[in-house]
């Protein structure tokens, strides 16, 4: 009777949980034995790992073999268990030795010729495998790359079966065949950088109230509501939202590439996301591609998609029911959690949202008299389609309306690129950075209010401005939390060492409580 043991990893949502992979070869008919709660992936394994090994060269043995993946009671999603598995033979019939296996992870889906195949997770697992111990990573050749940003792991790319035992035995490196790297399941890869290449905000004529709250939601990473009738802008400014968001950190590269590396949308040839995602998914979308789900693999949605980046709703109100509800948790929490009955996953969902939505089901409610032949009953209903504990969590509210021809004609000369915005916002994103260098936070939105006021409170005049304002609207504290909130980020722009009560004013008319005709150029154009 003889051993062996291999290690894999196997993925709950964004955490992977270390697989050993035992194989016994015994006496007894020839017969492939695999247990420890595989699913129907992982157990096709037998057939796919005899027809590898026997198509590689080796012989499979005429044998019974026993194969455990330990923890026994977890389950095992995934095809990469394959490289694993067919080493883990190899090695109980002393075809490659064990040492070189004792400290690696090997992950890898196998061709019945051989050939290793690309596997979505490489770059969660890969930290996973780290964390525990695993020096050594044995991935398919196009996924290198993927597992090469995590730093410290000593990455061998393998092509094939033949390629792993010639690299475990230090025979020859055969020449085989190149394999081609994973397909994204979607056309559209959400984040990519070209998507919205080339859209500035100086194409935006007029607006200048709009855009003044896109760039304070840019600042401050606040969540923001455009409301207005159709072809005024709302998705234009919305689009053009990403361009004034400053690069992504190393911290949230490595977390929103790893949730594109459990999709399966992670490209081969930029395998760390340098920029913040844009994720606009329709409004048939179902509450499973929102939030996340699936009944045999729990894949990441939208939410998630959209971690360290922008999650746009274009006409908001036309979404069900449920997939809006499903954004309160996450608004507040920076996670959502998917419970299915075999495994409960987390992913992270730290985004910024962006709603837009019309005043009436056709539209043509606002700036178009007699036109609109919509009841009041139906206006209500699908202006009730975003709860109230929804607009609540949205810092900015703004509603948009035409262009008068003057602003157009303004809107000539007057309006500042992207890339001259996009240094506002990070300068002020720096200041933010700079007070909040000793706390976990970075921006104003995630700072909680207690903290906030505690350490960073408002000027005299701004503390006399927000109360009479909290008096006189009759506001619930998370509504006065958020406009102070605001106000900072308004600060923070205009350069003001604490928030007055001018700053104070902005913020209220940001969060749609105002007029902002007395503040709006100061702040569009503030450097």
């Amino acid at each position: 009777m003889s051993g062996a043991r291999t290690r894999s990893v196997t993925l709950q949502g964004m955490r992977g949980r270390m697989v050993e992979i035992e194989v016994d070869v015994a006496p007894g008919l020839p017969k492939i034995v695999l247990v420890g709660l595989p699913d129907a992936s992982v157990a096709e394994s037998r057939d796919r790992c005899r027809a590898a090994v026997v198509n590689s060269g080796c012989s499979w043995p005429d044998r019974k073999v026993t194969i455990n993946l330990s923890p026994a009671g977890m389950p095992k999603v995934g095809v990469h268990f394959d490289l694993g598995i067919a080493l883990g033979v190899l090695v109980a019939i002393g075809v490659v030795p064990a040492e070189p296996l004792a400290e690696a992870l090997v992950l890898g889906e196998l061709a019945l010729d051989g050939r290793l195949r690309a596997v979505p997770g490489v770059l969660p697992a890969t930290l996973s495998g780290l964390e525990a111990g695993c020096t050594r990573i044995l991935v398919p050749e196009a996924n290198v790359n993927e597992a090469q940003v995590v730093a410290g792991a000593e990455v061998v790319g393998l092509r094939s079966l033949r390629h792993a035992i010639a690299v475990l035995t230090g025979a020859e490196i055969p020449d085989d065949e190149p394999v081609a790297p994973l397909e994204p399941s979607t056309p559209i890869v959400w984040g990519s950088a070209g998507r919205l290449g080339g859209l500035d905000l100086a194409d935006v004529a007029g607006q200048y109230e709009a855009r003044a709250s896109i760039i304070a939601a840019a600042a401050g990473g606040h969540h923001v509501s455009l409301d207005g009738p159709p072809g005024v802008g709302k998705t234009m400014l919305a689009q053009r939202m990403p361009a004034l968001l400053p690069d992504l950190d190393r911290r949230q590269a490595l977390d929103t590439s790893a949730v594109y590396s459990v999709a399966g949308l992670l490209p081969g040839d930029a395998p760390l996301l340098a920029r913040p995602p844009f994720v606009d998914p329709h409004h048939t979308a179902s509450a499973a591609a929102i939030v996340g789900g699936g009944s045999r693999f729990v894949r990441p949605g939208a939410m998630s998609m959209a971690h360290n980046g922008i999650l746009f709703l274009d006409e908001a109100p036309e979404f069900h029911r449920n997939v809006l509800n499903a954004l309160r948790q996450p608004l507040e929490s920076g996670y959502v959690t998917v419970s299915r009955a075999a495994q409960t996953a987390e992913f992270p969902a730290r985004f910024q949202l962006v709603l837009a939505s019309n005043p009436c089901p056709c539209g043509l409610n606002a700036g178009r008299a007699g036109e609109c032949e919509c009841t009041s009953l139906a206006k209500r209903k699908y202006r009730d389609k975003i709860s109230t504990p929804i607009k609540d969590r949205i810092d900015i509210h703004r509603t948009v309306t035409q262009p008068s021809r003057a602003e157009l004609r303004e809107a000539l000369v007057d309006a500042p690129p992207s890339a001259t915005v996009a240094a506002w916002v990070a300068s002020a994103r720096e200041r933010q950075a700079r007070r909040f260098s000793d706390t976990p936070w970075r921006l104003n939105s995630s700072v909680p209010a207690a903290v906030l006021r505690r350490r960073w409170p408002p000027t005299s005049d701004g503390e006399t401005a927000l109360d009479t304002h909290a008096r006189s609207r009759g506001l619930n504290l998370r509504s006065v939390d958020r406009v102070f909130r605001l106000a900072w980020t308004v600060a923070d722009l205009v350069g003001a060492s604490r928030p007055g009560a001018d700053e104070i004013r902005t913020a209220i008319a940001l969060r749609g409580s105002g007029s902002m005709d007395s503040q709006i150029r100061h702040l569009v154009q503030a450097s």
